[in-house]
């Protein structure tokens, strides 16, 4: 008979979650694999999002809610908190505006009790404001190269409500940065896997959904610009002992947060900002390949990564040659 629950931590996070923790707790009361302990931190909100949580504690079906507070100080520090009072061997963490799908703990736990995997991981639904769901394929990332270490940097393909991971190796990584305002998961998983020989694994099943709702993390594209940048030249040399060019995973990494940035100013008719990002991107090339490589010639380089940049996203270069008077 198969077990009821996992040694599982849930940590979430919560924020002005008052409308959606409820949600996000009650798909982890619905795994058909349950954890053990679901851990919330309220970080600070001004709205119910305590109480709320808190009124979960006869719903969750056998799983051992935990709910606290903290000073506003970010997702980062509330992790952290979370991590500190968790009890499982493994934390798997949601975020409190989004949920899991059924099965997501079930068809997680195998990949990694009883292998050397530090983390595992899998693809997701991405639904927009308006409706809809679309898969976002992590696998496909996962398994582009030689090295998915190299692929996670370059593409960083790992949703965080997607992930199953060893405590004892997130706390050994240091868990999240503080000081980063967004961005925290994303240093982790490449703190934590940036051993040669580490091991993670991403299957292709969907079984996290994120909802975009307004004044969620991912809409501040101006922060999630600056800590990306932070997070490329932090990593970058742990690349140099890796198979590959670290110089171009660098290049990648630094156009790859800035066509983001572009791609979200776009969406919102954010015509000067979009551009603003656009024509500082040479010196941000310019900067980090300085800092990560000295005595390189920098402006042969940045020009060899802006033509490696167009080609990789070239249907940005058509809008905004037009929006340039160049077309």
């Amino acid at each position: 008979m198969a077990p009821e629950f996992a040694d599982v931590s849930v940590i979430i996070p919560a924020y002005r979650a008052a409308e959606t923790v409820g949600r996000a707790l009650a798909s982890v009361a619905a795994q058909t694999l349950r954890p053990r302990q679901a851990v919330v931190v309220d970080d600070g909100s001004d709205d119910a999002t305590y109480q709320v949580a808190a009124a979960m504690a006869g719903r969750m079906n056998g799983v051992v809610l935990k709910v606290l507070r903290q000073p506003h100080r970010g997702a980062g520090a509330a992790r952290n908190l979370a991590i500190g009072e968790a009890t499982g061997r493994y934390v798997a963490f949601l975020d409190a505006d989004d949920e899991w799908l059924a099965e997501k703990l079930e068809r997680s736990m195998p990949y990694l009790e009883g292998t050397a995997n530090l983390l595992v991981s899998h693809s997701y639904l991405w639904r927009r404001e308006g409706g809809g769901d679309i898969l976002v394929d992590c696998m496909r990332r996962f398994r582009d190269g030689d090295d998915p270490y190299v692929s996670l940097y370059r593409y960083g393909y790992i949703g965080t409500c997607t992930v199953v991971a060893r405590r004892q190796a997130v706390l050994d990584a240091g868990g999240f940065d503080e000081d980063l305002p967004t961005a925290q998961d994303f240093d982790l998983w490449l703190a934590m896997l940036s051993k040669p020989g580490s091991r993670f694994e991403v299957f292709p099943e969907a079984l996290s959904r994120y909802h975009t709702v307004p004044g969620s993390i991912t809409s501040h594209t101006r922060r999630r610009l600056r800590c990306g940048l932070a997070i490329a030249r932090r990593h970058n040399p742990e690349l140099k002992a890796r198979p590959g060019w670290a110089l171009g995973s660098l290049w990648f990494r630094v156009a790859a947060v800035h066509y983001e940035a572009i791609t979200a100013f776009r969406a919102r008719g954010e015509v000067a900002a979009m551009l603003g990002v656009s024509l500082v991107l040479p010196a941000k090339l310019a900067a980090a390949t300085a800092v990560a490589f000295p005595g390189a010639a920098w402006w042969l380089w940045v020009v060899a990564a802006m033509a490696a940049y167009l080609v990789q996203f070239g249907d940005l270069a058509g809008p905004l040659l037009h929006l340039l008077g160049a077309t």
